[in-house]
């Protein structure tokens, strides 16, 4: 079970794609230290979690390490995604690890500092990034890195790799962006485009010192199918994504509010939320492609996706240049 928890939208970036909007102070109505320690209870409550605090930037909460504190305490395998930021100091790093974090997820969309910082809207983001990863390793914090593929640097994931590489991570992220918050469809990458993207990344794999991981991009499974036996996870599939304010989601980027923990347990909610239910069943897939694939069920197409650019999530994912033969259609 991954649960995401937007603890704030608060964050001093300004990223082009980014998901939530963040903006310079937190949103009324974020939830309060001691609601976020009662979500914190119900993510415990439902069972073995890796629980990520994100946002925005979580340090822009003054409680952070009261509530980092707390998830450990309940035995969650708590990991921070920080923004790059002066507040992103080796101190805070230093506090993280020694209040029993089992990871930091740090940001980077571009091999080089002109293409990074362009991203993120603000100078100087690529070295305090670079600085991070550094501090985070003398920490002996295992570190992730987390990429944003968009038409402005596909051409650079090699690139990107052998920085993350060079950084000693042990995972890379690779977010296929969605068009929600900043994002614009235009940023996005054509199907052909992924679909070859998605074959390097599958083809780097076995000779990355580090696993690779994507996001949003579950055509990779199909490309794996036949190496796989794992079940896969994805939009309300052994996932959920908690606002700032509460709100519970399928991801953070299918901003469809299945329930709000200050009136229902997640536990609850994540059970028997019917979109949810809904999302976990390949069944109701309704679009003309990913209800007939037979990859459905271990892929089913990004929900997220399908929903920005039709406004109904059980839609085809565009995304997706896959074309099955008459034979392999189902029926």
């Amino acid at each position: 079970m991954v649960v995401i928890w937007e603890v704030t939208r608060a964050c001093q970036l300004a990223c082009r794609h980014c998901r939530a909007k963040a903006q310079r102070r937190p949103l009324p109505g974020e939830l309060s230290t001691e609601e976020g320690r009662a979500l914190i209870d119900q993510v415990a409550e439902v069972g073995p979690a890796i629980f990520v605090l994100t946002g925005g930037d979580p340090l822009e909460r003054a409680d952070l390490w009261e509530l980092v504190r707390h998830a450990v305490g309940r035995g969650l395998h708590t990991y921070l995604a920080p923004s790059a930021t002066p507040l992103l100091s080796r101190e805070a790093i230093g506090t993280a690890a020694a209040l029993g974090c089992a990871g930091i997820q740090l940001s980077l969309d571009g091999s080089t500092a002109s293409v990074h910082d362009r991203f993120r809207g603000v100078r100087g983001t690529f070295a305090r990034t670079e600085q991070a990863a550094a501090w985070t390793a003398e920490a002996g914090l295992p570190l992730s890195i987390a990429t944003t593929v968009t038409n402005d640097n596909a051409d650079d994931l090699p690139a990107i790799a052998e920085r993350v590489r060079q950084w000693h991570a042990g995972m890379w992220s690779v977010f296929f962006l969605v068009p929600t918050g900043r994002g614009r469809p235009e940023q996005e990458v054509t199907p052909q485009r992924a679909e070859e993207l998605l074959r390097w990344l599958v083809a780097a794999s076995s000779s990355l010192p580090f696993r690779v991981k994507t996001t949003e991009a579950p055509q990779i499974r199909r490309l794996l199918a036949e190496r796989s036996g794992r079940a896969s996870i994805g939009d309300g599939r052994g996932f959920v994504f908690v606002a700032y304010d509460g709100e519970v989601w399928p991801s953070g980027f299918l901003p469809l509010s299945v329930g709000n923990v200050r009136r229902q347990p997640l536990g609850v909610i994540y059970r028997e939320a019917p979109l949810l239910r809904q999302l976990r069943d390949p069944q109701a897939l309704r679009g003309p492609r990913c209800s007939r694939c037979p990859y459905r069920e271990v892929c089913g197409g990004s929900r997220s996706r399908a929903y920005a650019h039709t406004g109904d999530p059980l839609e085809d994912d565009p995304l997706c240049a896959f074309v099955p033969s008459a034979e392999e259609v189902r029926v």
